[in-house]
């Protein structure tokens, strides 16, 4: 009979989310089993819990929930040969098929077969998580504590968004103060940007952005059609070097158009619900703007600067777990997230408890391969 383990799971097409008991997966012979630490919230999963006209045309329940997770690798397919019982992980949740023009072109974040973890295969909300070899990042756990480790997979989003331009020396304004901005908010602190505004509607974010590092926070809602005005004023009567949208909001996106100095730059990165117009003659073409569009992370190479950010303590992220959780606690969790009340909820599946693993079962023998080298499986 298979052992059981407990999961939250998106059991039915309707909004909210339930805690289940299922068979606990087994690895397939490039798979590893990971016993999960630290799981956290994400906005994908909040667009899941509400069930809106995304998960709706996407996710296909029943479904578990979770892909920003670290733990202990607790078992491996007989194919496996990087990866060895015992080491704490993460996981670059794009699964992605390796075999398509932009896998094949280094552009591997932009696989049209990708799947995700927690979104079209089982996530990692649960006592135990299944994801293939090629995706696990391993951590140290002398520098990265599971409550900060499993935050590399959207820290890296940020890190993609923000550190694709020059930042020292420039002024920036992040429009948007959830947890991406506020990420983006400390990376452009941490690398020498001349002055960093943030902008948000909701009080307790814009104190977070002064916490991250910004020079200076505004309330778009209080500002209203002011909100331009007064940030070149506060940039010295120009309009700034670099804006970041992450928000999504159409108002913002707008702002940041009309905001960014001629010749500038706009990102856009937040995710907006419907399309949006703008008018590219007068806030584009003839301010001569540099406009990008980015989604995700570049795998593996933002894990690696995401690394040495976090690990290097460049940017602390401590700031922004406002709260650890256990099953029972989800949705109240995902209310407290759709109030914007908080920013990073980090679910804990078997209460902080590390992985209980014998020593003989942490090493494997050494196989030869047709060189001699010792390949590890």
């Amino acid at each position: 009979m298979a052992e059981m383990m407990r999961a939250i799971r998106k059991a039915t097409a309707a909004p909210g989310l339930v805690v289940e008991d299922v068979p606990r997966p087994t690895p397939g012979p490039e798979d590893v089993l990971v016993y999960v630490e630290a799981a956290s919230l994400c906005g994908t999963d909040l667009h899941i819990w509400k069930w809106d006209d995304w998960s709706q045309r996407r996710i296909k329940p029943p479904l578990t929930l979770g892909h920003e997770f670290c733990g202990t690798v607790v078992a491996c397919g007989d194919k496996v040969r990087q990866v060895q019982v015992g080491e704490y992980v993460s996981a670059e949740s794009h699964v992605t098929c390796g075999m398509c023009y932009q896998c094949r072109t280094g552009q591997a974040h932009m696989c049209p077969n990708t799947e995700i973890l927690g979104v079209d295969r089982e996530g990692a909300f649960a006592n135990y998580v299944v994801v293939p070899e090629k995706v696990i990042w391993k951590n140290d756990r002398t520098k990265l504590p599971p409550d900060i480790a499993t935050l590399q997979e959207p820290f890296g989003n940020a890190v993609f968004a923000t550190l694709a331009h020059e930042l020292a020396g420039q002024t920036v304004l992040v429009l948007g103060c959830g947890p991406i901005g506020l990420f983006a908010v400390g990376i452009a602190k941490a690398v020498g940007a001349k002055a960093i505004f943030a902008s948000d509607i909701r009080p307790k974010r814009l104190a977070l952005g002064e916490t991250m590092g910004a020079t200076r926070v505004f309330n778009a809602a209080e500002l209203g059609e002011s909100m331009v005005q007064t940030v070149v004023e506060a940039n010295g009567g120009y309009g700034v070097d670099i804006v970041f949208e992450m928000s999504g909001a159409a108002s913002a996106i707008t702002t940041a158009f009309r905001v960014v100095r001629n010749g500038g730059e706009v990102i856009l990165f937040g995710i907006p619900a419907k399309p949006v117009e703008i008018d590219v003659a007068e806030n584009m073409i003839f301010k001569n703007l540099t406009v990008r569009a980015l989604n995700g992370r570049r795998i593996f190479d933002t894990w690696y600067k995401t690394r040495w950010l976090l690990e290097g303590g460049v940017v602390d992220l401590r700031p922004l777990v406002s709260k650890t959780i256990g099953f029972e606690e989800i949705n109240d969790a995902m209310e407290l997230l759709s109030s914007g009340e908080a920013c990073k909820i980090v679910l804990l599946p078997n209460g902080g408890k590390p992985a209980a693993i014998p020593e003989r079962s942490r090493q494997r023998e050494p196989v030869p391969n047709i060189t001699g080298a010792p390949v590890h499986r």
